[in-house]
């Protein structure tokens, strides 16, 4: 059989495409430490959210994260999600107040609200509850749904309006609808509510529009928040922490302030004047 030669022309064609094929792998790397540069924080936040699904199997209920330095008074917010909950076992871990969620929506209502109603009180918590604004849906409906659930009582905390929902028809309305649920609650506890909400919603949809209510913000992996002290009250910094009582993750807060300021902001008894700010 006779042998064949190789073309130069082929020998030749590797070695044309390995420039620019090199080339475009360095700008694809090039591109990619952009990017990540500018998202490394939401990437090591998705890691850590994957890493913590994986590993959820093996958690004891005694985790622990570290409490912010430079705040003396911490706190948690809860809901069905962080299931079962040791309410004396959390008390032990320097947490002084707990806010539960009761309800969310028109109809629906925390599975596990009234197990973490007296839970936390037998605890010795200082417990307040929040209702998850759905901004297409009737603001009064929400506001009376909350009110049936809650029986909010002297030495609670005020209750709260998580307003956070992005999907909405219109920002106006949706303005509205959460003055109408602030206004109905305030009227029938007698005391002023607190809204929650995360940094950018706030900014973007909420901010000089209720400055008259204490703001709860979170606001996450940032020394502090972007808002000047004198805006909010509560800051929840976390939103992926451990606290021995409960098995998983769990929100971290802090109170700006002393423990006497968080007494202060409690439901007075009827006849005695509190603060709500």
């Amino acid at each position: 059989m006779r042998a064949t030669r190789s073309s130069p022309r082929s020998v030749a064609a590797p070695a044309r495409w390995r420039r620019p094929l090199l080339l475009a792998v360095l700008a694809g790397l090039l591109l990619g430490a952009v990017w990540y540069a500018r998202h490394q924080r939401q990437v090591h936040r998705y890691a850590r959210r994957v890493y913590a699904s994986l590993t959820s199997g093996s958690l004891t209920g005694r985790e622990k994260t570290p409490l912010l330095e430079g705040y003396s008074v911490h706190g948690i917010d809860v809901s069905s999600y962080q299931g079962r909950i040791n309410w004396p076992l959390v008390a032990d871990h320097r947490v002084r107040f707990a806010f539960i969620k009761a309800t969310e929506g028109v109809t629906l209502r925390d599975s596990r609200f009234q197990g973490n109603w007296r839970g936390a009180r037998a605890a010795g918590i200082y417990r307040g509850a929040y209702h998850y604004f759905q901004p297409n849906y009737d603001a009064t409906k929400q506001a009376n749904l909350f009110t049936r659930t809650v029986p909010l009582a002297p030495g609670d905390l005020p209750p709260v309006l998580d307003v956070e929902h992005a999907e909405f028809h219109d920002v106006a309305q949706m303005r509205r609808g959460v003055a109408t649920w602030l206004r109905l609650v305030e009227r029938h506890y007698g005391v002023r509510p607190i809204l929650y909400s995360n940094y950018s919603f706030y900014k973007r949809h909420l901010a000089g529009h209720f400055d008259t209510y204490p703001l709860w913000l979170a606001h996450y992996e940032v020394a502090q928040p972007a808002l000047p002290r004198e805006k909010w009250i509560i800051w929840q910094h976390s939103d992926e922490a451990y606290i021995p009582g409960i098995r998983g993750t769990v929100d971290f807060n802090v109170f700006q302030g002393n423990f006497q300021r968080l007494l202060a902001l409690r439901i007075p008894a009827r006849g005695q004047t509190g603060t709500s700010n």
